[in-house]
């Protein structure tokens, strides 16, 4: 059951990668990424509800658990998804799933450091040929491929910064459910944080708002599968 999870993961994030190359390229990400998180507020709220209203299991609260899926909100949502659209609009889908491959790599840093937990020389060759891969599948200089050496550079940092987001945000929530097996009321507070953190940095409301007033349905919806996947 874990592999078949994990598949299912692979399979959504390719499916967001893809959908969030023409969503960049019809609307702002400034704008766009407002739709994406409300989306992460209401999809995981709504799962909440049908599966409180299913279980048997009564509604337990914990603090801890809370705050941590809070940060684990602003650290792998706010950051690590919002540096995923300027990543994959500079770099291209495959080339920034190339990217997300290393985040594994990360989540062992993050959990060595966060949980204690230690690296032992297998997890240190997983991550060198992480690494190995990641840098044999770059396309040379000249290449026909091969992107502006100053649109690579950015690039490449938004990626790091996506996967290092991603995987320290997943070790995070993953220690908050230790404590608290809400999965679903947790996403719901991680999404909320990072909507809060995004509504805190955004300075031009007036070109947000004309932004999504202009944007048709097809691009809405573009967003909201990014936020869904």
């Amino acid at each position: 059951m874990g592999i078949a999870y994990a598949l299912l993961a692979m399979l959504a994030f390719a499916t967001n990668i893809v959908i969030t190359r023409y969503a960049v390229a019809r609307l702002p990400v400034e704008a766009g990424f407002f739709i994406v998180l409300a989306t992460n507020v209401l999809f995981p709220a709504a799962l909440f509800g049908a599966e409180l209203a299913l279980r048997e299991a009564p509604y337990g609260w914990n603090w801890t658990g809370a705050w941590m899926f809070a940060v684990g909100g602003v650290i792998g949502t706010f950051l690590g998804r919002r540096f995923l659209f300027d990543a994959v609009k500079l770099l291209g889908p495959s080339r920034a799933s190339v990217f997300h491959s290393t985040s594994p790599a990360f989540a062992l840093i993050a959990a060595w450091l966060l949980a204690g937990e230690i690296l032992g020389p297998y997890e240190i060759a997983l991550m060198a040929v992480v690494w190995l891969g990641l840098w044999l599948t770059q396309p040379r200089r000249g290449s026909v491929h091969a992107l502006a050496p100053e649109v690579m550079r950015k690039g490449f940092a938004a990626g790091l910064l996506t996967v290092a987001g991603f995987g320290f945000g997943n070790v995070i929530r993953g220690i908050a459910m230790r404590n608290w097996e809400e999965a679903a009321l947790g996403t719901v507070l991680a999404s909320v944080a990072a909507l809060a953190c995004q509504v805190a940095v955004t300075r031009n409301w007036p070109r947000i708002a004309v932004q999504l007033r202009s944007a048709d349905r097809t691009t809405v919806l573009l967003y909201i599968g990014c936020g869904v996947f």
